[in-house]
Order: structure tokens, then C-alpha cells, then sequence
């Protein structure tokens, strides 16, 4: 099983922007020395503890603080971009960082309803048209020209072709992803809906393509690691009250300290509340974690976990990290 990183670029509480996009290059070759394969990164808007509006100049920043593991967008999402614009700057990466690059694609906004119209306006895309434009994005990223854009090429050309996955949380995704032949990522770390469901879906209507015979699959996961489950449980009040507040008000706020989430005026069953209501996520020692995963990892459905770990220590949110590539499945 290989394990990858999706990180949301956290801003953390008490830190600046400089601060915590630091953390981010520092980590990267941390789990590229742990023996992680990828490292991704969200694209997110109008959200002030996640740093992620601007993933692909992260990705360049990462790729040139690292050496081997792979760099992407887990994801772009596409319907707040140009298809062709989006092309040439996975090519422009490719050419720099050979064989390094994946595109992972999403269609949501990565937004809320204001920041999605002010990221799309005057371009009146809707979500449907993700399929087009995606046409548009295979035929470019392998030094062809869509029907539509006759005469139009991606530059830089004959660079090669960045790893392309469609992201999903839902069965939409990954029937598209399964009808193109394409690699596909499916959200467990926000989604309610069951993993394996969905993962069977994309298996079974896989279509074999000229970029991938037989299907491959990761699945996001959130994961917060300790010595013990209480202090995995204590390190994960930090993400627990930032997502409670965004819920109760819609304003993000950078990612608070455990002390300062301990500060916060809830009660035990406030507390008991929030955990129940959060997104999944998989909270723990090792042999916690191995336990709560052994389904996913042993249903021949996953190749890859895409972890993400939203901790404020950096020291801890790294040994997080360490702590799971030690597992032996």
C-alpha cells in the first residue's frame, strides 16, 4: 500500500502566511525521506485557515524543495479556470520537474457560493461542463488540439504528460473517471458516503485507455497519529473546533493550538457533539489506526492512501506522518 500526502496548507494560529507555507516545504521532504509518494495540495478560496487558494505555484514551491516524490493538485478544480490556461501550466511544471507532476482535477468550486461567483464571473461555467472541459485538457496535455480550439496548443510542447486523476466524493466522479480509463481519488475524508461503494463502481466500469490498462485508485483519508489515542485525540481538538466554527458561522479560522481549543468555552458533551459531527476522520495510536483501516486497505480496491493530517505542532503532525509509515499492513 502507498501512502501520499494531501495537505490543505494550513495557516496556523499565531503564525504568518510566510510561517506557515514554510512548514509546507519542510514537510514535504520530511515524508519524502519517510518514503511517502506524492504530495498534493487542494485548491481552496475565501477560506482563511486553509492557505491553498493557489496550488499550482505551491506545487512549484514544493517540487523545488524536494527530489523524488511526486507533486500535484489533488485537486485543481477546473470549472474556476480556463481548460487551456490550466494545460500549459501542468505543462510548464512537467517540463520543469520531469516525470514529477500529477493533475488531479476536481469540479466542485473549493468555495462557497460567493467566492464560486466571484472566481467565475463572466465565464458562466457550471459544474456540468467539467466533462468538456476535460476533453479539452487530454487532447492539449497530449500535444493535440481539441475539435472546439483548431489552430490552439498547449506551450510548452512535447514535454511529456503529468499524471492526470479525477478527484471525486461521489459516484459521479467515479464513473467518469472509470468511462475515461483514468485514475481516480475518491474523498473519504470528507465524504459521508461509503468509500468501498464507490470504489467498487469505478472498478467495475473501468474502460481500459491508452494512459491506464487497468484501474488505480486512492483514497483520502484523515488521519491523526500519536504515541496513544488520547493524544492523538487531544492533537485532533485543534481541526475538531476550527471545523466546528466554520459550521456554526462559515468563517474559517486559522488552525488553533491545542491549548487554545482547551480555552475554548465548550463543555464535554460540546466536545462529544463536535466529534460526532465532524467529517470522518481516523483518530489514534498505530495499532488504533491499522485496526480502523484494515477494511479499506485489504479490499484490493485501494492502491494508494492520500493522508492528510491537519495538526498545529508541526512536530507532532510530522510524527503523525512517520507513525503511519511505520504500520505494517
Amino acid at each position: 500500500m502507498k501512502l501520499s500526502v494531501l495537505d490543505l496548507c494550513p495557516m496556523l494560529s499565531g503564525q504568518t502566511a510566510t510561517e506557515s507555507f514554510r512548514h509546507i516545504s519542510i514537510l514535504a521532504q520530511r515524508v519524502e525521506a519517510m518514503g511517502y509518494h506524492r504530495f498534493w495540495m487542494a485548491e481552496h478560496h475565501n477560506m482563511e485557515g486553509i492557505g491553498s487558494s493557489a496550488p499550482e505555484v505551491l506545487i512549484a514551491h514544493v517540487a523545488q524543495a524536494t527530489k523524488t516524490i511526486r507533486v500535484g493538485s489533488g485537486g485543481i478544480m477546473l470549472p474556476n479556470h480556463a481548460a487551456l490556461h490550466m494545460a500549459e501550466v501542468f505543462r510548464t511544471l512537467e517540463a520543469l520537474y520531469p516525470g514529477r507532476i500529477d493533475f488531479g482535477l476536481g469540479r466542485a468550486p473549493g468555495s462557497g457560493s460567493k467566492a464560486m461567483r466571484a472566481l467565475r464571473a463572466d465565464r458562466g461555467l457550471e459544474a456540468d461542463f467539467f466533462p468538456k472541459q476535460v476533453d479539452q485538457l487530454l487532447h492539449w496535455l497530449n500535444d493535440e488540439m481539441p475539435e472546439a480550439h483548431a489552430g490552439v496548443q498547449a506551450v510548452p510542447m512535447g514535454v511529456g504528460m503529468p499524471q492526470l486523476w479525477l478527484l471525486g466524493s461521489s459516484d459521479f466522479g467515479a464513473m467518469m473517471a472509470a468511462k475515461l480509463g483514468l485514475p481516480y481519488a475518491f474523498a473519504q475524508h470528507f465524504s459521508q458516503i461509503p468509500a468501498l461503494d464507490v470504489l467498487h463502481l469505478y472498478h467495475d466500469h473501468f474502460s481500459p485507455s491508452r494512459w491506464l490498462k487497468k484501474p488505480l485508485a486512492s483514497m483520502g483519508v484523515h488521519i491523526i497519529c500519536a504515541d496513544t489515542d488520547a493524544q492523538a485525540e487531544e492533537l485532533a481538538m485543534s481541526s475538531d473546533l476550527q471545523f466546528s466554527l466554520f459550521l456554526g458561522s462559515g468563517k474559517s479560522i486559522p488552525l488553533p493550538s491545542v491549548a487554545e481549543a482547551k480555552a475554548y468555552p465548550y463543555t464535554a458533551e460540546d466536545w462529544r457533539q463536535v466529534r460526532a459531527g465532524s467529517m470522518p476522520k481516523f483518530i489514534g495510536s498505530p495499532e488504533t489506526i491499522k485496526r480502523r483501516l484494515t477494511p479499506f486497505v485489504k479490499s484490493n480496491l485501494i492502491d494508494e492512501l492520500m493522508i492528510l493530517t491537519m495538526v498545529h505542532d508541526q512536530k507532532a503532525r510530522a510524527h503523525s506522518y512517520e507513525l503511519v509509515s511505520q504500520i505494517k499492513w
